[in-house]
């Protein structure tokens, strides 16, 4: 990636990246090219909307979230040797850092250190703040975990966060909010399941993920499963922790909030293209989902 010349470059080489500030409180700092907000002991991001180039290198177990509202974004790992292209919303795990950050267009980058997450540990294998945590802990200078595109759902919260006039307390709830609904968008499988379950279970989900508006009856998607009705849904179950109809349902509601950052159809129009004949069952079932109307994500984000 080429960035303009003329733009400036921080670079961060302390021991920690979140213990570089005498006080740990909320705290905005303006740069030519960036923003930097340290939201409490454990949270910063970074926000960008012209060319920039961030340089790394620390010693801290962290997940890095980024999103690519516009434009471009590109890490270059120097310790692994690795170059990444981070599109939509993508998920980094690093252990020790010697990288360098930089884009061109809208973007925000989520730093949460590795004890921050601790706090919210489960000890469940398949959760997914555990599933982090435990990618924190692996020595690894940078690696990518996972990436999504961008839906209305977190433009809406990410414009909560940047808002200047928030209060400290305030972005933090939000940021927390950002991240629980990200992660709800991991798929972790327990690696000690049945291997015949998870394939019956990983077969219907390909199905349904490409029919999830008109999807096949349980009796035809055991028939595509190779398998009987009682078996499939016992298998997804176990393997997805939900039902073959929750999970329909999980799909219909993460693509009516991808389409409803696009602007350009009404919500009666959204639904009805994710499966919905009623627009009012369709944003009943979005707010319970999200806990926001769809009505309530356009004004976040205006033509």
């Amino acid at each position: 990636m080429k960035i303009s010349k003329g733009v400036s470059e921080s670079i961060t080489t302390l021991d920690s990246l979140f213990f570089n500030i005498n006080e740990r409180r909320y705290r905005r700092e303006s740069h030519a090219d960036h923003i930097r907000v340290d939201i409490s002991n454990g949270i910063l991001f970074i926000e960008a909307k012209e060319p920039f180039r961030f340089c790394l290198k620390n010693l801290d177990r962290m997940v890095i979230l980024s999103h690519t509202k516009s434009g471009t974004l590109h890490l270059s790992d120097h310790l692994g040797r690795k170059e990444y292209a981070a599109e939509g919303s993508t998920i980094f795990a690093s252990t020790r850092q010697d990288i360098t950050i930089e884009g061109k267009g809208d973007i925000f980058i989520l730093f949460v250190a590795d004890f921050f997450l601790k706090r919210y540990l489960s000890t469940e294998a398949d959760d997914p703040v555990d599933f982090l945590y435990h990618a924190t802990q692996q020595e690894v200078s940078l690696t990518r975990l996972d990436v999504k595109p961008i839906d209305a759902l977190t433009l809406w919260l990410i414009d909560k966060i940047t808002r200047e006039e928030t209060t400290s307390i305030q972005c933090e709830h939000d940021v927390i909010e950002l991240m629980i609904h990200r992660f709800a968008l991991l798929d972790i499988i327990d690696k000690n399941l049945d291997p015949e379950e998870k394939e019956i279970a990983m077969r219907a989900k390909n199905i349904l993920l490409s029919n999830f508006v008109d999807p096949p009856v349980i009796h035809r998607l055991a028939h595509l499963c190779a398998t009987n009705e009682n078996k499939l849904k016992k298998s997804f179950k176990k393997v997805y922790k939900t039902t073959i109809h929750s999970y329909v349902q999980k799909l219909r509601l993460e693509e009516a909030n991808l389409l409803l950052k696009e602007q350009r159809l009404s919500i009666k129009e959204v639904a009805q293209r994710v499966g919905y004949r009623h627009h009012g069952h369709f944003s009943k079932l979005f707010f319970e989902n999200f806990g926001v109307y769809p009505k309530d994500l356009g004004r976040a984000n205006p033509k």
